[in-house]
């Protein structure tokens, strides 16, 4: 890992402007860490997603070991791939023992669901569930009209009827899959032609989650600075 790093840091650094006399400038030294730290960042995602799905703790010196170049770094990459797991996969990174820096994944907010399928590989979708919801949240009445659902999602690369690597096919996902574990309501909004719809909490999302809780969740995302944190898109 340390000779590609260092590689992909030379190469860019060869990319860019020069300062004065050929010496790469402060922000050319910046902009080289930076992009290792992203890289760093996915790596220690990708570390981490096979232990939830194995129920498996892992160790502050076991993480230690994915950073092999950038140990010291390490509580900037560990708080960046800790927003990153909670943002993209709706999993908490939560520490079990301080005695020996132990941790585990979890479902945000506490939730029981995570989306993971039993006969199959797949990816967790809190992340997704808990944005949806405090979208909700924000609409008159706690209900969002499908159409700005829809608006709000594909800003962030959720669109209905384009496949996405994490969530699938999110039409069927939000339509009927969350609507079938209780924690989405879809309904025909009446006296409306053409026939029109729209999304509230179901029961399980009332029963597991707080309103304020989501709320703080959302306030927390609108507060992250995307440039802090790698792109995982596939």
């Amino acid at each position: 890992m340390a000779g590609a790093l260092e590689g992909r840091a030379d190469q860019h650094t060869q990319g860019e402007k020069a300062g004065p006399g050929g010496a790469c400038t402060e922000e050319d030294a910046e902009s080289v860490l930076q992009h290792a730290l992203h890289q760093e960042v996915t790596d220690l995602v990708g570390f981490l997603l096979p232990k939830y799905h194995t129920k498996e703790t892992t160790t502050e010196a076991e993480m230690l070991t994915i950073l092999s170049d950038y140990q010291d770094h390490f509580p900037v990459v560990f708080s960046r791939a800790s927003a990153c797991s909670q943002l993209v996969l709706g999993l908490d990174v939560k520490e079990l023992d301080p005695s020996n820096q132990s941790y585990v994944l979890v479902p945000t907010l506490g939730l029981a669901y995570d989306g993971m399928l039993s006969d199959g590989p797949s990816m967790p979708k809190p992340g997704l569930l808990v944005l949806l919801l405090g979208l909700i949240l924000l609409e008159d009445d706690f209900v969002a009209p499908e159409e700005e659902v829809w608006g709000a999602l594909s800003k962030v690369g959720v669109c209905a009827g384009r496949q996405h690597y994490i969530y699938g096919e999110p039409r069927e996902l939000l339509t009927k899959v969350w609507v079938q574990e209780g924690y989405l309501g879809y309904r025909q909004v009446p006296h409306c032609d053409p026939a029109r719809y729209e999304f509230l909490w179901g029961p399980w999302a009332h029963a597991e989650a707080s309103k304020w809780q989501v709320l703080d969740y959302l306030f927390w995302v609108n507060s992250l600075d995307p440039r802090s944190l790698p792109s995982l898109s596939a």
